[in-house]
């Protein structure tokens, strides 16, 4: 049977892709409501003015990093075809969050400040996995296949793992933060975490991603933040995350 014949390996490929537009459509829609203006983290003349590439430009970008992932998928599961009768429990769904996380965060160094990926300043939810190529592929795509690989999950597994490895990386960079979300409450590494890695000078604190922040507190690039109103003189963007370093504004 060829290793793409099935509906479970289809997923595993497309599934990932079709959620991210599908979900990160609804957070465009979302901050489109003024009604939800006090909850953005930036303005929208933020989002034209600071932002150093335009929203064409980061489809554009988008687009070809999940190009690369498809062929990576491929590669992967003609990969785990050639190996027969492994099993597979839930410590394999447990191992999988962790690998993602700690591989990306430790391929996330501070060089990468200078990336394709900091050319967005105030983030927005499609520009999640806008990246220049190489790093895109180093931080994203082969940690996310070096979790699958290491975990052992079967490919309907794989493919939920991977949605929702998309959904939270949509989530950390939605510039949203709404009180009733549920993964904002759940984890520390949330859109307010992560918008003081994207402001200028900040791309050395707050790496991990897209899960657990344990690797930024061994590795000393844990900031903490804090979240306060602003007077965005009517433009939207109500709020504001300012990293703070023993009890200083930074």
């Amino acid at each position: 049977m060829g290793f793409i014949s099935g509906e479970e390996e289809v997923a595993v490929i497309l599934a990932p892709v079709a959620v991210y537009w599908l979900y990160s459509g609804i957070y465009e829609a979302l901050g489109s409501v003024r009604a939800l203006d006090s909850y953005r983290l930036h303005t929208r003349k933020d989002e034209e003015k600071k932002n150093m590439v335009s929203k064409k430009d980061v489809v554009k970008g988008v687009l070809l990093q999940q190009a690369i992932q498809v062929a990576v998928s491929l590669a992967m599961l003609k990969l785990r075809s050639e190996q027969d009768g492994v099993a597979v429990d839930a410590k394999g769904a447990q191992l999988s969050t962790p690998s993602s996380s700690s591989s990306s965060s430790l391929l996330s160094t501070p060089s990468s400040s200078s990336s394709g990926h900091h050319r967005v300043v105030a983030p927005y939810a499609f520009a999640a996995q806008y990246n220049h190529p190489v790093d895109g592929v180093l931080t994203e795509t082969l940690s996310g296949a070096a979790a699958y690989l290491a975990s052992g999950l079967p490919p309907r597994a794989a493919a939920a793992f991977f949605v929702f490895a998309a959904v939270k990386g949509i989530d950390d960079h939605c510039g949203l933060l709404l009180p009733w979300n549920p993964l904002h409450a759940a984890f520390e590494n949330s859109a307010a975490y992560h918008d003081v890695h994207h402001r200028l000078g900040g791309g050395r604190r707050n790496l991990s991603q897209p899960f657990f922040v344990h690797w930024d507190r061994l590795l000393g690039t844990h900031a903490g933040y804090t979240v306060r109103e602003k007077n965005s003189g009517g433009d939207g963007g109500g709020l504001e995350a300012k990293a703070v370093r023993k009890d200083r504004d930074a």
